[in-house]
């Protein structure tokens, strides 16, 4: 069972996960439609896809994945990977620790950091393996104080915490993205059905159904449990 705090949404996700970037995405803005941003918070956590299937996670998979994401939320910052081939991550877990270490100064700060970073992959095409990176996008967020998460980066606080929600997730969640809110329901992709048409890597993503309004009902459940 994940336990959430009241006026909060925790969000278990992949940043280099398409998917998931179209949920982060839908939540700040029905958060922002309802004038919610002071008083509900998106308590983000590791879901490291990497971990759970041993492998980076294929570039053509994304390939075929990011247009039919994109499709669904386009602004919130997407383009086709635009550099060098051995410029893309084939790691998350650097990204993932940071939003976590991010924690320390406060959950604004993380879940600034995580859209910020989900924006530089998908919509500007940074390796967001690299520290350097890491640490260009945290001086961007106002809410972040780049200098305390490099110490923090550095000290390896918070790479335990990552590995600690792997094995969490491993029981409780079924997939990027996954929200659970204070009532204690919980959400798997919201909104949102998917199937997969032919094999991956070689088909593509075939979207069912899709019903972005459920994200006012999600916040707006948090806000008032």
């Amino acid at each position: 069972m994940v336990e959430v705090a009241r006026g909060t949404i925790v969000v278990f996700a992949d940043i280099a996960c398409p998917w998931s970037h179209v949920a982060v995405h839908r939540l700040h803005e029905a958060r922002a439609a309802a004038d919610l941003v002071g008083e509900v918070l998106f308590d983000m956590r590791a879901f490291p896809l990497e971990l759970f299937n041993e492998r980076p996670t294929p570039k053509r998979t994304l390939d075929a994945e990011t247009p039919v994401a994109g499709s669904l939320a386009p602004d919130a910052g997407w383009q086709m990977w635009a550099r060098r081939d051995y410029e893309y991550p084939v790691t998350t877990l650097p990204a993932l620790e940071a939003v976590q270490a991010a924690k320390e100064q406060g959950l604004r700060a993380s879940e600034q950091l995580d859209r910020s970073l989900r924006r530089a992959f998908f919509g500007a095409s940074k390796n967001i393996s690299m520290r350097h990176v890491i640490l260009e996008e945290a001086k961007a967020c106002d809410a972040v104080d780049a200098t305390a998460l490099r110490d923090a980066l550095d000290a390896g606080r918070a790479r335990r915490r990552v590995l600690e929600q792997f094995e969490k997730a491993d029981e409780a969640v079924k997939g990027s993205p996954h929200l659970f809110l204070p009532d204690g329901s919980d959400h798997h992709n919201p909104g949102l059905r998917l199937r997969w048409h032919g094999a991956h890597g070689r088909g593509f993503p075939v979207v069912e159904s899709d019903d972005p309004g459920v994200y006012a009902d999600i916040v707006a459940r948090a806000a008032h449990a």
